[in-house]
């Protein structure tokens, strides 16, 4: 192996891919609390799974660069970024004015680390967007994708929208950027961040009804300038595979064309399987990874990251597979002992069966969400363009094995401000979004009865009894714990480059 990072042919679209993927081993040692639904645990055993199928070898590995209080201020308001610094679990019973005030204490609550917990995720969402502004074909980040996150507020257990700081840096070198979301929940803070430019374009194919976060619907088509750049694709409980791409492959067809993207951001939440703790879709590992083999065809520079899924196992699964369709590598189904293998018995498969559940999307309901789609996509007569100005320069990142063009040298954040187009990423008017918007809040959930419960939201950190505890709610481990090489040092994965 050259170690190049380029990926192997495969199919139709075989071109070769130069891929990189951004993991920290500390990032499994973060912990929301007991009973917490979010379990950043399951990007290690995702990791792992990489390190034994293989995977690592076949691209460049690096640790990311923890985001900076200013690389976060880019989009989020300084306040909300201050508090996310100082605020400890010790300290939060004297700020309980800010702790409502920045929606942070229920399904977002204060853990040890928490700020460390922002800057790493952000900050490969981040360095993910500079490869690609540098030549890199496919970036991943799974420990990004947290959607849900506001300029001012915590929501949907997102604390720092890596997705939006991912854009921001990516329309430094491209006049369009387009964001996918295939997570359950519908992807409301990047939609609400650029609701006004024509220059973002966001679609999100998410469970709609009485769901969190109650936003998404279709008629929500974007604001002004941003007019049709916001597509929603409202989905019921129950979709299979096939109604998925009835829906997903048209759809992206017709953006692809009419937008035109200089790059794309695909959220990969995985909350949409089968099976998720708390999602309600019937989604097959193959067609959720169905859709970045989809994306991945139109040869567009590509950032994956993650987002929801809740139940660990299947998110392993699913990402692990699906680095494998980055990459042009078919993985085998038989999967390979490693130090979480006892996880996925007693079949010990990376693929899970869908399961039987209803299917309460009609063939006659999608095609009328499909007909309504792709109209208002045939009112986008063009791409839009963006007038000649100077570029703000790149964040950099020191990364090992870089070269000198990798040193620290970032911009002033100021400089973000004088991007006129961008203005949206700051002051987004709420009162276009949804009707639901203003009076959603996070609300929390009781799951004591049923894994899959087919109405419930995202939960506060007071559910999961009943569940198995090793998989599902164990505390995290120190990377120290780890006998792999490859788990515990990513730069050492990648030491033949």
């Amino acid at each position: 192996m050259d170690g190049s990072g380029n990926s192997l042919a495969s199919g139709p679209d075989g071109t070769k891919r130069k891929v990189c993927y951004f993991y920290d081993p500390e990032i499994g040692n973060y912990y929301y609390g007991q009973g917490h639904p979010m379990k950043p645990h399951r990007i290690r055993m995702t990791h792992a799974l990489l390190a034994h199928y293989g995977l690592l070898q076949h691209m460049q590995v690096y640790k990311p660069n923890p985001a900076r209080e200013r690389d976060l201020c880019r989009f989020h308001a300084d306040d909300y970024v201050a508090f996310l610094r100082s605020i400890t679990p010790e300290t939060q019973q004297d700020q309980m004015r800010a702790l409502k005030r920045f929606n942070v204490g229920e399904d977002c609550p204060v853990f040890d680390g928490l700020y460390s917990f922002c800057q790493t995720y952000a900050g490969g969402s981040v360095g993910g967007a500079v490869k690609l502004n540098h030549g890199h074909d496919i970036a991943i980040n799974w420990a990004g994708g947290l959607h849900h996150a506001k300029k001012c507020e915590a929501s949907g257990f997102c604390y720092v929208n890596d997705i939006v700081l991912a854009i921001l840096e990516l329309l430094k070198k491209h006049e369009r950027v387009l964001y996918v979301d295939v997570d359950i929940h519908h992807g409301d803070g990047v939609e609400e961040a650029f609701y006004t430019t024509d220059r973002v374009m966001t679609v999100s194919f998410h469970k709609f009804g009485d769901y969190f976060p109650g936003t998404g619907d279709i008629r929500d088509i974007g604001y002004g300038k941003g007019k049709y750049y916001s597509l929603n694709v409202p989905l019921d409980d129950g979709i299979d595979d096939e109604s998925y791409h009835f829906l997903f492959k048209p759809i992206m067809e017709k953006v692809m064309e009419v937008f035109r993207p200089g790059a794309v951001i695909l959220q990969c939440g995985a909350d949409s399987l089968s099976g998720d703790r708390l999602g309600c879709f019937n989604l097959s590992i193959r067609g959720h990874a169905e859709c970045v083999r989809y994306m991945r065809s139109f040869n567009v520079p590509l950032l994956l990251v993650g987002g929801g899924g809740y139940t660990i196992r299947n998110v392993a699964r699913c990402w692990c597979y699906e680095t494998g369709v980055a990459l042009g590598v078919e993985v085998d189904d038989k999967m390979p002992v490693h130090e979480y293998y006892e996880y996925f018995g007693p079949d010990y498969t990376l693929h899970v069966a869908p399961s039987n559940m209803e299917n309460k999307n009609s063939r006659p309901m999608l095609e009328e969400i499909r007909s309504k789609l792709l109209d208002n996509l045939s009112k986008l007569r063009h791409a839009p363009s963006v007038q000649l100005q100077d570029c703000p320069p790149d964040t950099e990142f020191p990364e090992a094995g870089e070269d000198q063009e990798d040193m620290d040298e970032r911009n002033d954040p100021d400089s973000d401000a004088e991007m006129e187009d961008l203005k949206h990423a700051e002051e987004t008017p709420r009162k276009y979004m949804s009707s639901n918007m203003q009076s959603v809040k996070v609300k929390k959930e009781n799951f004591e009865n049923e894994p899959n419960n087919q109405e419930s939201h995202k939960a506060g950190p007071e559910q999961a009894k009943g569940f198995d505890p090793m998989a599902e709610d164990v505390p995290p481990m120190k990377a120290s714990d780890k006998a792999s090489m490859a788990v515990d040092d990513p730069h050492k994965a990648s030491s033949k480059t």
